[in-house]
């Protein structure tokens, strides 16, 4: 299959088009912020540029309900013949904030994919009747599983992480809906001698420390900005992945833990319940309760057979369910029966 990419040109110093293996991709705009209102209309005129130099038979590719999404939706009326293939793959409650959208867009999607049973279930409660399945986000297991050591090292002595210490992980972007907040409060109760390793940023970041200064537990806290090639040296220092998530879509950093070989402990909301069996998968946590979060990093730091029986369930539902490989020809599949 060749791709080519509609999105938005999100930074100015971002070249205009680009090649990437198969992929074609066409960043549409200014370089500003507000060019996501423009992109509806900016996929539709460069599709329509595009068309005559595209290879038949065409297929209609958006990703998440979004402005660029909205594009290919127009487009439909224009071009009714081509399949419209969504792919659901939100986690912030947009089914409730941008309802409308959802409803539009749907009555036009031919298929279907949702990267958890929740999210299918929200495109059925929007209106949508057509062709659907599950598609999940994958792993790259290789990847996760052997990370570069020399990383590791370095990380851990940019860090000040001793190799003896009992570190919590999590991570995530720093909103509202990662409930980082409560990982943080629930350092001021566990029991355990553990630090916490903070890995991401977001809006949340200047209130996370100023509420670590408040619990007085800024001491046990270390914050981390890494990039996404990192995060497997990063795991390497965790003996637990935590992210006590108040709205989830999937949730692909449980899956990257449990494929870097740690225990993971999680709310057991959205696409979370997916993968999530409470003693077998993972311990599962009340939501916005940082006493029983406490209380689960406290017993999973006290019983070792517990937490090597989290690591090899978790470790052999991602090499059966979530690689690469099998999420690709799932999306050959579909690929196919649409074209």
């Amino acid at each position: 299959f060749n791709f080519v990419m509609l999105t938005g040109k999100y930074k100015f110093s971002l070249p205009r088009e680009e090649k990437l293996g198969n992929i074609m991709v066409c960043r549409l705009g200014f370089g500003f912020s507000v060019d996501k209102f423009l992109l509806p209309v900016l996929v539709f005129l460069k599709f329509i540029f595009l068309k005559r130099k595209l290879l038949k038979p065409l297929l209609f590719w958006g990703i998440m309900i979004s402005y660029s999404s909205i594009g290919a939706y127009f487009l439909k009326f224009l071009y009714p013949k081509v399949p419209f293939l969504l792919t659901v793959q939100e986690g912030n409650r947009e089914w409730e904030r941008n309802r409308f959208w959802w409803r539009l867009l749907l009555k036009k999607v031919d298929y279907v994919t949702a990267i958890s049973s929740f999210l299918l279930e929200k495109a059925w409660e929007a209106g949508y009747s057509g062709k659907a399945e599950v598609v999940p986000n994958g792993v790259d297991l290789e990847k996760f599983s052997n990370p570069d050591v020399k990383k590791t090292l370095i990380l851990s002595q940019k860090l000040g992480i001793k190799p003896d210490e009992k570190i919590i992980i999590t991570v995530s972007r720093l909103t509202y809906k990662n409930a980082v907040d409560i990982i943080v409060r629930a350092m001021s109760f566990i029991k355990t001698e553990a630090r916490l390793l903070i890995v991401g940023g977001g809006e949340e970041e200047k209130k996370l420390k100023k509420l670590a200064r408040e619990l007085k537990v800024e001491n046990k806290i270390v914050f981390a900005a890494g990039s996404y090639d990192e995060i497997p040296a990063y795991l390497k220092l965790g003996h637990v992945l935590v992210r006590p998530s108040r709205s989830e879509g999937l949730g692909t950093a449980f899956l990257e833990a449990m494929a870097a070989g740690l225990p993971i402990i999680a709310t057991s909301v959205g696409g979370i319940k997916d993968f999530l069996i409470d003693g077998e998968t993972g311990l599962e946590v009340k939501v916005d309760d940082p006493e029983d979060l406490a209380r689960k990093l406290d017993l999973l730091f006290s019983d070792e057979a517990l937490r090597q029986k989290l690591i090899q369930n978790g470790r052999r539902l991602v090499e059966e369910k979530y690689q690469w490989s099998q999420i690709a020809a799932k999306m050959r599949d579909i690929f196919n029966s649409l074209l």
